[in-house]
C-alpha cells in the first residue's frame, strides 16, 4: 500500500477586497509626471498624469495635451491595469511567444510606496518623473506613510527659440508690398488700398524739377521732372529731350511707390510729399536726384496742408517759387469746371451723378464709408455744408445752385438732411 499523499492547505488572507472596495472606491491618488524623452533623436519633455487606483492597485497614465503640439488627441498611453515593478524580470524558461505574464511570473507590483515627488519610475521602458501631486495625493500620503514635505520640483526646461519667418530678399521686380504679400500667404492677396484717400487727391500730383547728383560729368546737365501723386504716394520721373545732348530723353521711372535706403520689406519706409523740398537730395533706386525747383501748385498744396509739413520746407519752396513771376494757379489738381448754360440744373444734376459713377464710387461699402466720414457725430444725416465739402474734395461742381439742385434731387426733407439711404439711392440711380 502506497504512502498517503501529503496534503497542503492554504491560510486565507486577511486581506478583504470587500472592505478594500467598499472603503477605497474612487479614491485615485494623481501624479503629475513627465517624461524625459530627450536624449533620443527628436526626443522632448512631455508632461503626463499617472492614476492610481486604490481600489484595485492599478493605474493608468493620460496625455496632457496642449494647444497646437501637433500630436494625435489619444490620451491614454497606457490603460489600467497592474503594472509590474520590472516587467522583463522572468525566468528564462518562461515561454514569452506563446503565453502571457500572469502572477506566478510576476513578483511585484507598483503601490504607493513606490511613488514620490522628485522620484522617477519606470513604466515599460519609460522614464517617468514625478514632480506633484494633488491635495487628496499629499493628505494620503501624510495620513498613511507621516510624509510632510511636497515640495514641486523644477522641471521646466528653456524655452524653444520659435523659428521666425524670414522674408525673403526684395529682388527689385515688382513692388515690395506685391512680394511681400507672396511671402505672407501661399494665394496672394493684392495690397489694401486707401479709397478715401485716393478719392479726395485724385488727379492731384506734385511736380519738381530735380538734376542728378553724379561723378559722371555727362551727367551733371541733365534735368528731370519728379512728380509725385498724392492719391497713391507713387513717383514718375521724366527726363525732358535735349538736341545734341547724346541722351535720350523721356520716361525715366515708370509710375511706382519708391522706398527710402536702409528701409527693410517688412516695415518699408516710403519718400513722401515732406521729403521733397529745395536743396533735398533723393536717393532713388541708387541714382541721386536734388530738387532744384517745385511748381506753382506745390506751394499751394503746402499752404492748405500747412500743418503737415515742417516750416523748413514750407519756406524753402515760398522763397524759390514766391521768386517766380507768373500765376501762381496750378494746372492740375484744381476744382473741376463744368461747362453749363443759366438755368440747366437739371442736365448738371445729371453729369454730377455721372462723374460720381465715373470715379467708381457706386460700390455700397464705399458709399457708405463717404457718408460716416461726414457723419461723424452720428446724427444720421447729412447737410449742405458737408455735401459742399465733399464735391469739392471729388472735384465736382460747388455752385450754389447746382448744389441746391442736387439735394432736392437727393430728399424731400425741407431742412435739406440727406440720409444714407437717400445718398445710396441717388449715387445708384440711373
Amino acid at each position: 500500500m502506497e504512502a498517503a499523499a501529503l496534503r497542503t492547505y492554504n491560510t486565507k488572507t486577511a486581506f478583504d477586497k470587500l472592505k478594500q472596495f467598499k472603503e477605497l472606491d474612487r479614491k485615485v491618488l494623481r501624479f503629475y509626471c513627465v517624461w524625459d524623452d530627450r536624449d533620443a533623436m527628436f526626443g522632448e519633455m512631455r508632461p503626463f498624469v499617472v492614476h492610481y487606483y486604490l481600489v484595485d492597485d492599478t493605474l493608468e497614465v493620460r496625455e496632457v495635451h496642449t494647444a497646437n503640439d501637433g500630436r494625435d488627441p489619444f490620451p491614454v498611453l497606457i490603460g489600467r491595469h497592474k503594472v509590474p515593478i520590472n516587467r522583463f524580470d522572468v525566468p528564462s524558461s518562461f515561454p514569452g511567444v506563446v503565453m502571457e505574464l500572469s502572477e506566478q511570473e510576476i513578483d511585484r507590483y507598483f503601490t504607493p510606496k513606490d511613488f514620490a515627488i522628485g522620484k522617477t519610475i519606470h513604466l515599460y521602458g519609460r522614464r517617468f518623473k514625478v514632480y506633484d501631486c494633488d491635495n487628496f495625493t499629499k493628505g494620503f500620503y501624510y495620513n498613511h506613510f507621516g510624509i510632510t514635505d511636497f515640495t514641486p520640483v523644477e522641471v521646466k526646461s528653456p524655452a524653444k527659440e520659435l523659428p521666425k519667418m524670414e522674408i525673403a530678399e526684395y529682388n527689385n521686380f515688382g513692388s515690395i508690398e506685391d512680394s511681400l504679400q507672396s511671402c505672407n500667404s501661399l494665394m496672394p492677396q493684392p495690397p489694401k488700398k486707401d479709397f478715401i484717400k485716393m478719392l479726395e487727391n485724385d488727379h492731384k500730383e506734385l511736380r519738381f524739377e530735380a538734376m542728378m547728383d553724379t561723378i559722371r560729368p555727362e551727367d551733371r546737365n541733365r534735368r528731370f521732372i519728379i512728380s509725385y501723386r498724392l492719391m497713391d504716394d507713387m513717383l514718375t520721373i521724366y527726363e525732358p529731350p535735349v538736341r545734341n545732348s547724346g541722351i535720350i530723353g523721356g520716361k525715366f521711372l515708370e509710375r511706382t511707390r519708391v522706398a527710402k535706403p536702409g528701409s527693410s520689406p517688412e516695415k518699408p519706409v516710403y519718400y513722401g510729399p515732406q521729403d521733397f523740398y529745395i536743396g533735398a537730395n533723393v536717393d532713388i533706386f541708387k541714382h541721386r536726384f536734388i530738387i532744384t525747383n517745385a511748381d506753382a501748385f506745390v506751394l499751394k498744396y503746402i499752404e492748405e496742408h500747412k500743418p503737415q509739413f515742417p516750416d523748413e520746407v514750407y519756406q524753402s519752396i515760398k522763397q524759390r517759387v514766391g521768386e517766380q513771376p507768373g500765376p501762381k494757379e496750378a494746372m492740375k489738381g484744381g476744382p473741376m469746371r463744368v461747362q453749363r448754360q443759366a438755368g440747366d440744373l437739371e442736365l448738371m444734376v445729371r453729369q454730377v451723378r455721372a462723374q460720381m459713377k465715373k470715379i467708381a464710387v457706386t460700390d455700397k461699402s464705399r458709399v457708405d464709408e463717404m457718408f460716416l466720414r461726414y457723419n461723424n457725430d452720428r446724427t444720421g444725416y447729412i447737410d449742405n455744408k458737408n455735401l459742399r465739402d465733399l464735391c469739392k474734395r471729388l472735384q465736382l461742381p460747388v455752385d450754389e445752385d447746382v448744389l441746391n439742385a442736387v439735394v432736392s434731387n437727393m430728399t424731400s426733407n425741407p431742412e435739406g438732411h440727406i440720409s444714407l439711404e437717400d445718398f445710396r439711392e441717388f449715387i445708384e440711380s440711373s
